[in-house]
């Protein structure tokens, strides 16, 4: 778990998970220091102990007053309801399917439930937090935050790419990243997160870019990349592209064959 500072008032706590065939993709949660201070994402069911233990002594749980999910998908609910029962002043922000969909793990209460819609916005003392659809997303419930005080972008799975090492996936820019090795990462988790993008019309989708072109945030922070500073547009001008892009075909049950085979210890 490294801990960062990639934005005024976040910190952000980012792991990394090896994937065969593609790569190493980091995962990020973040703290936002407001007035009301908020997590957002809280990381992966199996760094749970050293995720909680990084979080609490980022933001004490008796101040915690929000738990915002970019939508519930297990890379990003790890730690959530650990996080519910110690801090018992913060709610959680998600969406109706949001919260229905968490509920199939485990029955989420609905008075500790704050629903927030794409378009909407939440005062969480000293900013407001507006929250928007991304333009590529792997689940409808997925949102997307702004803060109006500082211009970050909290963009969740949108923007992410795997990597070619760990090291790279807790980079605290992605300067850090060779260009041609961040563009083609890019390219390829789009095919594979949101697979859809190949079948849309390209000038649909490019006029879905305009909204983050016009915004032209300082940083973005997705779930699964290092942060992006002052280089918005760039990461736009990529996913612009990504309908083009190959779309990804994961190994079948013969390739899945020939890995267990040249896992298999050798003969003594």
């Amino acid at each position: 778990m490294h801990i960062s500072r990639p934005a005024p008032d976040v910190a952000a706590l980012s792991d990394v998970v090896p994937i065969p065939g593609l790569g190493f993709l980091p995962v990020n949660a973040y703290v936002l220091h407001a007035r009301e201070p908020m997590v957002i994402d809280t990381g992966l069911r199996a760094s749970r102990p050293e995720f909680l233990r990084e979080l609490w002594s980022l933001v004490d749980p008796a101040d915690l007053r929000w738990i915002y999910l970019t939508h519930p998908d297990r890379d990003h609910t790890g730690s959530v309801f650990d996080i519910l029962e110690a801090a018992p002043d913060a709610r959680l922000v998600t969406t109706y399917l949001g919260m229905g969909l968490l509920s199939l793990d485990r029955p989420v209460p609905p008075e500790r439930v704050f629903l927030l819609n794409p378009g909407q916005s939440l005062d969480v003392g000293d900013r407001r937090l507006t929250a928007f659809r991304p333009p590529v997303y792997d689940s409808a419930a997925t949102t997307g935050l702004v803060d109006e005080r500082t211009g970050t972008c909290f963009s969740s799975d949108c923007f992410g790419a795997p990597l070619t090492s760990a090291d790279l996936g807790q980079s605290d820019d992605i300067a850090a990243i060779p260009h041609d090795d961040l563009v083609a990462g890019q390219r390829l988790w789009t095919s594979v997160d949101s697979p859809w993008v190949a079948q849309v019309d390209r000038t649909a989708f490019h006029a879905s870019l305009e909204p983050l072109r016009r915004l032209d945030p300082p940083t973005v922070l997705s779930s699964h990349l290092p942060p992006a500073h002052r280089t918005a547009e760039a990461l736009l001008d990529t996913l612009a592209s990504a309908p083009d892009t190959a779309p990804y075909i994961g190994p079948d049950q013969l390739a899945l064959q020939a890995m267990l085979k040249e896992m298999e210890p050798a003969p003594a």
